[in-house]
């Protein structure tokens, strides 16, 4: 959690000097440069790779993800980014009883309703100004939700596979944007966007290390302390605080989500 709020924060910080394009191009490339070793030991798991649809389809719905969610990091208080992120898995579960045909109960129904209610409180839309950072995160979550589902139809693939699509197709699809829109770099500034990948990639190994090792629910509501990471970085780095309604809202949000998580279906 802290690579990735380290990561986000030099994009937040940069960002509006650079395209998002150009920003998750180079996170891409880092990310795919250190896989290579990795790559290259486990290449037999590249031998008659199937579903190849569904692998570019989960690219292309992580390439939409991480584009906006750079481009709106760069325009929202980091708290805020973080929370409106905590409603993806109440749009994964409508989404899995929508195309995967899940069976969803009435309770989940309503911590759904209660986590919206949430996102509205917290947004404040009627303190709201421009709203192309909040529109961009509100894209982040539907194509990460798009991204989740894809994954859930390729459980079998192996995770170095998994990855590799990943980091591969992100940079070959932000490429030629990345190469029309691309600003200079300062000399200077080279080694922080570099960071970029490298807190990023690291932050995803860390992540699956972290799930081989723990329990899925253990970690589901570790998670929620990002929320308090991500307001102490952007109250010291940022001057961001938070208002009172955002506080009730993330509330209402962590308390939805963490009935999803947790609670077991019935028998």
């Amino acid at each position: 959690m802290a690579l990735n709020i380290w990561a986000l924060s030099i994009v937040k910080a940069l960002g509006l000097g650079y395209p998002a394009f150009q920003l998750v191009f180079l996170r891409a490339s880092v990310g795919f440069l250190l896989m290579l070793p990795w790559i290259v030991r486990h290449r037999r798991a590249f031998i008659g790779i199937q579903d190849l649809r569904f692998h570019a389809l989960r690219v292309g719905f992580s390439a939409v993800a991480l584009t906006a969610s750079f481009f709106a990091i760069s325009r929202l208080p980091l708290a805020l980014f973080t929370a409106i992120s905590f409603t993806r898995p109440i749009l994964t579960m409508i989404a899995a009883a929508w195309l995967l045909h899940e069976v969803i109960h009435r309770d989940r129904w309503i911590a759904a309703v209660v986590g919206l209610v949430g996102v509205i409180i917290a947004v404040d839309p009627s303190g709201l100004t421009g709203g192309w950072g909040l529109a961009a995160q509100v894209l982040v979550v539907f194509a990460a939700t798009g991204a989740v589902i894809t994954t859930r139809r390729l459980a079998a693939a192996p995770t170095v596979v998994m990855m590799t699509f990943y980091t591969a197709g992100l940079t070959v699809i932000t490429l030629p944007l990345a190469l029309i829109h691309w600003q200079p770099v300062p000399p200077h500034q080279w080694p922080v966007l570099l960071a970029i990948g490298v807190f990023a990639q690291s932050a995803q190994f860390c992540f699956l290390r972290a799930h081989y090792n723990g329990q899925a629910g253990f970690l589901s509501v570790l998670s929620y302390a990002s929320l308090v990471f991500s307001t102490t970085v952007g109250y010291l780095v940022f001057d961001e605080l938070p208002k009172t309604g955002f506080w009730f809202g993330a509330a209402l949000i962590i308390s939805a989500t963490l009935w999803i998580t947790l609670r077991r279906r019935p028998q």
